[in-house]
């Protein structure tokens, strides 16, 4: 019930690796499993100065959650009432002070948690950086439209976001559109406070390569395949080589993410399967993603087959190391999602030469350009997206064009070693302000 951690550990992760570039000694403090699977952070920061904080060993509660899952383990925040908000302040006091919170320079707290609360009582004189990775503002603004049953706590959460953010020397954005969104939900303060840092990709993994595709294909597909039927174990999906024809065939659509509701796979099966009949030519959708045992709603399997969908592929859940392959083994990527607050996956994927087709709202709006590095469309609309699938499948050479200048933008704008020395600055200007004795 725990799945693979999200973009923003990620985040996490890369800035601790490219930050002592920069001059700064970096520690990490999160929390863990344990037990050396997915979810120890041992094994997902390894190589870096981490302090895990052990869930399965009581040492913190289940940290909870700004989407309300029905059956996860992390509460939304929303429901989580004033005592077990103690119970994990209470944790992450203990772990700071574990950590020698009081020592050091600057805090640089991903997300508005519980875990502000803890540093202004055990480290209250040092400055804190609040990272916002956009998942706290859709929590915050379900409760303005109208809190939805359960979220029986959902007021006193509003009020300890929006001081958690208030005491904050400096407030780090995705993306400049967040800026009128913090505005309005945090306050004017907060948004006079914020800077604007997008995630990036690391620019030595992520870059065109040679992938002999047939091969590849016949090893995740095939070989040790990874996709899962609703209900069944990791590799219940199996292809043969006549059924990966399409992946050898014609252009390769790849699209990565978690199997829930806001990334609208359903949707997306659905749009391909009328791109492809439309056209009549050789394609093949790629889904990269969903742990197993994790999806909300309509499982693509399901959807695949209600859709009659051919050339549609489970490849299962893979570690981010071996992103870059698949990426070189595509030849574009596709997000549906609705409510994405970035879109790390398409710059990597621009990184790779591959242009993105994504919804034209939040980060991907910002990310891609319209006509140059790929093609935006509307939320929810399967005929705006069939066309762009569509036009990628029949335009190979446009495909072209518009990913050898994604290419040259995601170079220019998201790689880890300009922005960690960015963040770099906003860090040091932030612990400037600290009082000294």
């Amino acid at each position: 019930m725990f799945f693979p951690r999200g973009g923003s550990a990620h985040v996490a992760r890369a800035l601790a690796e490219a930050l002592p570039a920069t001059g700064w000694d970096v520690t990490v403090l999160s929390g863990s499993l344990g037990g050396g699977g997915i979810g120890d952070a041992r094994r997902f920061y390894a190589g870096l100065d981490v302090r895990p904080v052990d869930f399965t060993a009581g040492e913190a509660p289940m940290h909870p959650s700004y989407e309300d899952r029905p059956g996860a383990p992390d509460p939304v925040f929303a429901a989580v009432d004033d005592a077990a908000y103690e119970g994990h302040v209470a944790a992450w006091a203990a772990a700071l002070e574990r950590a020698g919170a009081a020592s050091f320079d600057v805090l640089h707290l991903h997300h508005l948690t519980p875990l502000h609360e803890a540093a202004a009582r055990v480290a209250p004189d040092v400055p804190v950086v609040a990272h916002l990775h956009g998942t706290e503002l859709l929590m915050l603004e379900r409760i303005a439209g109208g809190a939805p049953p359960g979220w029986t706590h959902a007021d006193a959460w509003a009020a300890r976001l929006r001081g958690w953010a208030g005491r904050a020397r400096r407030v780090v954005l995705l993306s400049a559109s967040q800026r009128a969104r913090v505005e309005r939900l945090l306050g004017a303060d907060v948004a006079a406070r914020c800077v604007v840092s997008p995630n990036g990709f690391d620019p030595e993994g992520f870059a065109p390569r040679p992938v002999d595709r047939a091969a590849h294909w016949h090893e995740h597909l095939v070989a040790h395949p990874r996709g899962w039927r609703p209900g069944e174990p990791e590799g219940s999906v199996r292809y043969t080589d006549a059924e990966i024809a399409p992946l050898r065939d014609g252009p390769v659509l790849l699209t990565v993410g978690r199997f829930t509701e806001v990334k609208r796979m359903g949707l997306l099966v659905r749009a391909f399967a009328r791109a492809r009949r439309e056209s009549g030519r050789p394609a093949a959708l790629v889904l990269l993603g969903g742990h197993p045992g994790e999806w909300e709603g309509e499982h693509p399997y399901d959807a695949i087959r209600a859709a009659g969908a051919d050339g549609v592929f489970l490849a299962g859940w893979h570690e981010h190391d071996v992103l870059p392959a698949f990426l070189n083994a595509a030849d574009a990527t596709v997000l549906a999602s609705v409510r994405e607050q970035f879109g790390l996956v398409l710059v990597e994927g621009m990184a790779c030469g591959r242009p993105a087709i994504a919804v034209d709202r939040f980060g991907p709006a910002e990310i891609v350009g319209a006509g140059r590095t790929g093609w935006l469309v509307e939320p929810d609309d399967e005929a705006s997206l069939a066309a762009a699938l569509r036009e990628a499948i029949e335009r190979p050479d446009e495909v072209a064009r518009r990913g050898a200048l994604a290419r040259e933008v995601a170079l220019q704008r998201w790689s880890w070693p300009a922005l960690a020395a960015r963040l770099g600055g906003v860090l040091a200007d932030a612990a400037a302000d600290r009082p000294r004795p």
